[in-house]
């Protein structure tokens, strides 16, 4: 007898896709690939694809659990390179915090491998690989979802916040949100490792490509745009890096006496620019108010100090004018974990002992604050509070005509947290139809317009000095504003649906029998089996 072996089949696998240890840095690689796509590489073209290799990984894994740690590490590993700038704030600690959110990748590896690896020794067919296209996107946004939470970090490098410079994404954006953006660049991912790995199934994947094609020409051509209603004149005062909180209160106060007579209708300095409590030192609060006297504007300024009531820490935006303090004031409400608070400080407190974690908690806001001047309103951001786009749409829906983020990166000076920072202005511009200013210490300060391109040159990190930009307002509302997160609600839906579906054809599976059902043949004496302890006859 002649026996044929399949070569495909008895091949043994390469040692590279069967060792754990080897796969596990391949998932760490494939995660780390998509930061190449944000700034300062900016490669933001690479978005489109950085995610195929990770598809690959997870598809080709043996078990649902291997599928699930090559999400968990690729997470990881994304995490690790979006943020590496963090290591010499958190040093080693970056490597288990990295961890604990990566496990939020954990489930979009598992319906990565339970969409589009199929069955054993068979393809996943048309209509499976069509529900991958709708679902694995679906999948990927909600892990960031889960990761916005402020205390798990904050929205700090959502997949299509990479696409700030790319002006059609920030058209979707103005209609649905960075989300929007994430969710149809995780489709073109999973779209173009379809037709790598399964040629069969190219209709469903060159229709999604389609699609996302001709609904962004859509929007492109039809979604409303920000109308101007006038221009005013934002001064920025960026100091660089000075030491000493008195030297650099000093810098920024020469810098701001250039700005007399150059007509600025608002003059805007850093976070952390005064680390004085100004009731405790009225000295500061009267040169403050001189300067807005000589320079014919308001200046906002960002207090980071120990307040003379005994409540602790905050950093405070103060709106001065020629006589004071104008209006009311704005602490930062959401604190950036581990920089200006320790999570749970009972267990985590030793985070302190391996980096420059905060010592102590600064005191939280509980409110934000619409600040005017008297003939502009604005909206007040301090740091981090730039990635978050709820608040800056609340601003625009509570009348801000200028967003104001007032930021610090002089820890992270020569790494990409600057130009990482200064982007997210891009997209909280396009998403509200409103201007943003993105105020430094040390750089990188950037104007954005209402449709989230840029007003005039950045200030780079190397630079101390004091600039006017002419920034045009814009009215009425986006369709983001007005309708809000609808991309991530979809999602939701879309995600519910599926595992509904699943549950439901697992039922029927199991309910059915597993094959024809055998009729019973009756016993007769001339049927009745011998059974094999009888002697035979004839013996």
């Amino acid at each position: 007898m002649t026996v044929t072996v399949d070569r495909r089949l008895s091949a043994p696998r390469s040692p590279r896709l069967t060792s754990p240890w080897m796969r596990g840095v391949a998932a760490v690689a494939a995660g780390a690939l998509p930061a190449l796509a944000f700034p300062a590489p900016s490669l933001w073209w690479l978005a489109y694809v950085a995610l195929v290799p990770w598809l690959l990984l997870a598809r080709s894994a043996g078990t649902a659990r291997r599928a699930a740690l090559d999400g968990w590490l690729g997470g990881a590993g994304f995490m690790i390179a979006l943020h590496h700038w963090l290591w010499s704030s958190l040093h080693v600690f970056i490597v288990p915090l990295a961890l604990f959110l990566g496990a939020l990748w954990a489930p979009w590896g598992w319906l990565v491998r339970r969409l589009l690896g199929g069955a054993p020794g068979r393809d996943p067919g048309g209509r499976q690989v069509a529900a991958a296209l709708v679902l694995v996107p679906c999948g990927w946004l909600m892990a960031e979802l889960a990761r916005s939470w402020q205390y798990l970090g904050g929205p700090w490098g959502l997949l299509g916040a990479s696409q700030w410079q790319f002006t059609p994404a920030l058209r979707l954006v103005s209609v649905g949100g960075v989300w929007l953006v994430s969710l149809l660049v995780v489709v073109v991912n999973t779209a173009v490792a379809v037709l790598i790995t399964l040629p069969r199934a190219r209709k469903p994947a060159c229709a999604a490509l389609a699609v996302v094609g001709l609904g962004t020409s859509a929007v492109w051509l039809w979604a409303p745009v920000p109308k101007r209603t006038g221009t005013v004149r934002i001064a920025v005062v960026q100091p660089g890096l000075i030491v000493g909180p008195q030297a650099r209160f000093d810098r920024e106060e020469r810098l701001t006496r250039q700005l007399a007579g150059q007509g600025a209708d608002l003059v805007v300095w850093g976070e952390s620019s005064v680390s004085f409590d100004l009731t405790s030192r009225p000295d500061i609060a009267r040169r403050l108010a001189a300067l807005s006297s000589e320079v014919g504007a308001d200046v906002l300024v960002n207090v980071d100090a120990r307040r003379a009531d005994g409540r602790g820490i905050s950093k405070t935006s103060v709106l001065i004018g020629p006589d004071g303090p104008v209006g009311a004031s704005y602490d930062k409400m959401r604190l950036v974990p581990f920089g200006e608070y320790i999570p749970a400080r009972s267990l985590l407190g030793w985070a302190t002992s391996v980096g420059k974690a905060a010592g102590e908690d600064r005191r939280r806001g509980d409110h934000q604050v619409i600040m005017s001047t008297g003939t502009l309103r604005l909206g007040p951001l301090v740091c981090f509070e730039s990635a978050f786009p709820d608040m800056s749409r609340h601003l625009a829906d509570g009348g801000a005509q200028l967003l104001v983020a007032q930021s610090s990166t002089s820890t992270f000076q020569h790494s990409w947290a600057p130009a990482q920072h200064a982007s997210l202005g891009a997209l909280r511009s396009a998403e509200t139809w409103r201007p943003m200013v993105h105020a430094t210490l040390t750089g990188i300060t950037a104007v954005y317009d209402a449709q989230g391109r840029p007003v005039g040159s950045r200030l780079g990190t190397s630079r101390s000095t004091a600039a006017v930009y002419e920034v045009p307002l814009a009215g009425g509302h986006s369709p983001y504003d007005r309708y809000g997160d609808w991309a991530w609600h979809l999602a939701v839906i879309l995600l519910a649906a599926g595992a509904v579906y699943e549950a439901f054809t697992r039922t029927r599976r199991v309910q059915q029998p597993s094959g024809p059902a055998r009729r019973p043949v009756p016993r007769t004496r001339s049927h009745r089996p011998c059974p094999a302890r009888w002697p035979a006859r004839g013996r």
